[in-house]
């Protein structure tokens, strides 16, 4: 199962995600849904139906990266890729590929009521939109550059005016925003927006029409922090993320923090720290809105994007930090993240970013059980010195250990009776505590391969904690060590079974549990291009958002990448190890929003988004002069982004065999 991959095959690309991708042949009942003319719609019997040829495969034709010979094309998103789609009676169809946006941030898009809303727009904990001051005589409500995690759903029942074919629903996250309109930072500054986007499913040809905008109300969640990757569950609601959860001791002289609490709640000091780092729930309704629920007991860490198993009850986390660990939460109860039991999972010998390695072990330490409300209320009365003694310099006191928490050393020392504040509020510190393997960097996306029962996981780069000896993090309890830093990153792979028993000698109730973990993808770093790539572009490069399609058996990787100067969406299949470049996001921009569909109403879709376009550095050296203006006028003035889907051209694709 754990086969090397093909490496001869290559690309890479980034998150962005975005397209309907063709109405699979899944099912003749499915099929003959998709050809009717709304949401009820259904096929007339026949006496005797002809023999269906029936979908079987699809494969990918990849496009090349865009170039400086057609600047154009960097500064936007750019789609060159196909998809054959081959069916039971041995013909096919080959569908060219193209990107479709629903809006870029910044739009006035309907509100569903006669009027229009500001598309990513920000709002404070009273739901008052946000403005930006910076400029006098030029104020305007805040709108994000960076929409992110994106679900694609459908509702039973669902029935929003101005639809005219089939009612489907997309619930996107917005991460945050990169700049005011003077320039300053405003990274992690803004509480993060969530919204409900009602569409209109043409049933002849699958196309998606916006219709309706609605803001989600995040007060009953005490507003979002810094919402990154999502999912959709197994039971239809919309699983978002807070990533870099702020540290509770050093949250006096935090800035940042203290500049997201006055925008949410018009105080400095009104904000509590542990209240963010958390996974909020979305509930979309028949009507176009949505309700949010935040779970507090899922371990308070970088949440990126989680995956839950088909069994509804075992959650898979990402962890998006240095001296980041391998998360998971076994819910009490099916379809109910309210309560369960959190564990960090402890790395055998062996360890290896290579593919053709064998890989390593993995066995789980567990930290604890709560409940979503115990820790709530344990995170509005307790102080972090309640919990332990935290100290950056060595104390000299044996009563305290020594761990690494972001790269840093740390000495700590548990309160008596503090355990559960602990795992579930200062996770990433009493995990290493309880012997975790807390050594990671970065582990970004998580998805599942249902059949072959596998997991995969995003490492968007393998440095610093992760390489032997190194100073910032790197620590043996890990059992994370690579000899040399790879910049470019790897996905990992990890094999799934049920029987196991944690490290106290407890029976974990889950049959989904990682038991082994090797590399399936790795990036290529390299000196530098024409273009000033340093990371090999005709191959992955730092992977962030990962998503399986069980029906194409193919693995979506969208990039988050510093050393490609376009990052890229990425098709790789697993049964044939062919890797395809699908889109190209604009220059300085991040592929995300990823969702891969396969069947909603006989149509399947690939959602795509891309966030802060033109947002310059050093790698781009070589192209910003000729690139920037472009870039600029796209999306007004860097201030915009698209969300959106891959789609056919010139019409969408329908799979049904004619």
């Amino acid at each position: 199962m754990f086969d090397k991959p093909d490496a001869s095959r290559r690309k890479a690309l980034k998150i962005l995600a975005g397209a309907p991708m063709l109405p699979l042949g899944l099912a003749s009942t499915s099929l003959l849904v998709g050809c009717g003319g709304g949401d009820d719609a259904v096929a007339a019997p026949t006496e005797s139906p002809a023999p269906e040829a029936t979908f079987t495969t699809a494969e990918f034709t990849g496009m090349s990266a865009p170039t400086l010979a057609d600047p154009a094309a960097m500064a936007t998103t750019t789609v060159g890729s196909s998809m054959k789609v081959n069916f039971s009676d041995g013909s096919s169809r080959t569908f060219k590929l193209a990107y479709q946006p629903f809006f870029v941030t910044g739009d006035m898009v309907p509100d569903g009521k006669g009027g229009t809303i500001l598309a990513g727009g920000y709002y404070d904990i009273n739901n008052q939109p946000i403005t930006d001051t910076s400029i006098p005589g030029k104020e305007r409500q805040f709108y994000s550059d960076a929409p992110d995690g994106t679900s694609l759903l459908k509702i039973e029942g669902a029935k929003v005016s101005g639809v005219k074919g089939n009612t489907v629903f997309a619930v996107v996250q917005f991460e945050y925003n990169t700049r005011d309109q003077s320039g300053a930072d405003t990274y992690g500054r803004l509480p993060s927006p969530i919204a409900v986007l009602t569409l209109d499913q043409d049933p002849a040809t699958g196309k998606l029409t916006l219709v309706k905008y609605h803001n989600v109300d995040t007060s009953p969640a005490n507003g979002l922090w810094i919402t990154c990757g999502a999912s959709l569950s197994p039971w239809n609601t919309h699983l978002s993320s807070e990533e870099y959860e702020p540290d509770a001791f050093t949250i006096a002289t935090n800035d940042q923090f203290k500049a997201y609490s006055k925008n949410l709640y018009g105080s400095e000091t009104a904000a509590n720290p542990y209240l963010y780092g958390h996974l909020p729930e979305v509930t979309v309704n028949a009507d176009g809105t949505g309700t949010i629920r935040k779970h507090y007991c899922l371990g308070r860490i970088s949440h990126e994007l989680v995956q839950v198993m088909p069994d509804n009850r075992t959650v898979l986390m990402g962890d998006d930090a240095t001296n980041s660990g391998l998360f998971m939460f076994v819910a009490d109860q099916e379809k109910d993240l309210s309560a369960g039991t959190l564990y960090v999972a402890k790395v055998g010998s062996g360890f290896s970013i290579d593919p053709s390695a064998a890989g390593a072990d993995l066995t789980w330490v567990k930290l604890g059980h709560a409940t979503s409300a115990e820790i709530e209320a344990l995170a509005k009365s307790t102080a972090p010195g309640d919990i332990m003694d935290v100290a950056t310099t060595d104390p000299l006191d044996i009563s305290y250990t020594k761990i690494f928490v972001g790269g840093k050393a740390n000495w700590v020392r548990l309160k008596p009776g503090m355990e559960k504040a602990a795992a579930f509020l200062e996770t990433h510190r009493y995990a290493y505590l309880k012997g975790g393997s807390m050594g990671f960097t970065k582990m970004e996306g998580t998805t599942v391969n249902i059949k072959d029962k596998v997991a995969y996981s995003a490492l968007q780069n393998v440095v610093d904690s992760m390489v032997l000896n190194s100073s910032k993090g790197w620590n043996a309890q890990s059992g994370i060590s690579v000899d040399k830093a790879l910049n470019a990153g790897a996905v990992m792979q990890h094999k799934l079974d049920g029987g196991r028993k944690d490290l106290d000698g407890d029976a974990i109730n889950s049959e989904w549990v990682p038991v082994r973990t090797k590399a399936l993808l790795n990036g290529h770093d390299i000196l530098g291009d024409v273009l000033g790539n340093t990371a090999d572009p005709e191959w992955i490069a730092n992977p962030d958002n990962l998503k399986f399609s069980e029906t194409l058996r193919t693995l979506f990787i969208g990039e988050d990448s510093g050393q490609h100067v376009n990052n890229f969406l990425w098709a790789y299949n697993i049964d044939t190890k062919k890797l395809s470049r699908l889109m190209s996001v604009p220059a300085g921009g991040e592929s995300t929003g990823l969702h891969a569909v396969d069947e909603i109403n006989g149509w399947t879709y690939i959602m795509s988004n891309f966030q802060h376009a033109g947002d310059w550095g050093s790698l781009h050296t070589k192209v910003q002069a000729t690139l920037d203006p472009l870039v600029r006028a796209n999306y007004k003035d860097r201030a915009g982004a698209a969300v959106g889907y891959l789609t056919a051209d010139p019409t969408s694709v329908k799979l049904a065999k004619a």
